[in-house]
């Protein structure tokens, strides 16, 4: 894999700036959520470059490399066009990964696109195949901005990719990895307050 990209650039909507930090920066045992993602990336592989967009220069991240995203309105932006590459993966930055998650993210192998998460929510997105993760998106936005949509995120990405229709509900069925026990999604307050120690 040449690249993992942790999106971080996010508005934080439903952690309204609790503790007064952005919800990468909630500690657990003792760690910034995003630096810990960025340790056990750098920690399973030297290969790849680790990569987190983010306009906020706090997220400077030893072992990684900050990025600014070119465009970042919709929520689907958070797949940074500009740094999709063949043989990449994109990580969620409000996410607790253990150790043994992100190895089964690194070491699991695509053909195409692989999703990573539980019945919830989408963890990681591996892309072997550049090309057909960008139709996928594109096809999703143009939706969204058509008024045919009334989301446009990870998980219309993966309903795109597998040919489901947008109008039943999300079913998980092939390319996806269950890690739900080796995850826990952070968004709110009370999503940390689950899981802090």
């Amino acid at each position: 894999m040449k690249r993992v990209v942790i999106m971080a650039d996010g508005k934080g909507m439903r952690w309204n700036n609790y503790m007064g930090i952005p919800k990468h920066f909630a500690a657990v045992n003792g760690e910034k959520l995003i630096s810990r993602s960025v340790r056990l990336l750098a920690k399973a592989s030297k290969e790849f470059e680790i990569i987190v967009t983010s306009h906020d220069k706090r997220y400077e991240i030893s072992g990684s490399r900050r990025y600014e995203p070119l465009n970042n309105i919709y929520e689907i932006d958070r797949f940074t066009e500009e740094l999709i590459v063949s043989d990449m993966c994109f990580l969620y930055g409000d996410t607790f990964y253990t150790e043994s998650s992100i190895k089964k993210i690194i070491e699991e192998e695509a053909e195409d696109i692989l999703f990573f998460g539980n019945q919830k929510t989408i963890v990681a997105v591996k892309i072997k195949d550049e090309m057909l993760f960008r139709t996928h998106v594109k096809q999703v936005k143009d939706l969204y901005l058509q008024g045919k949509l009334r989301k446009c995120a990870g998980w219309q990405v993966y309903q795109s990719f597998t040919g489901q229709s947008f109008e039943n509900p999300i079913e998980i069925k092939e390319k996806f990895i269950l890690v739900d026990d080796m995850t826990t999604d952070i968004n709110s307050p009370c999503d940390y307050e689950t899981i802090k120690i």
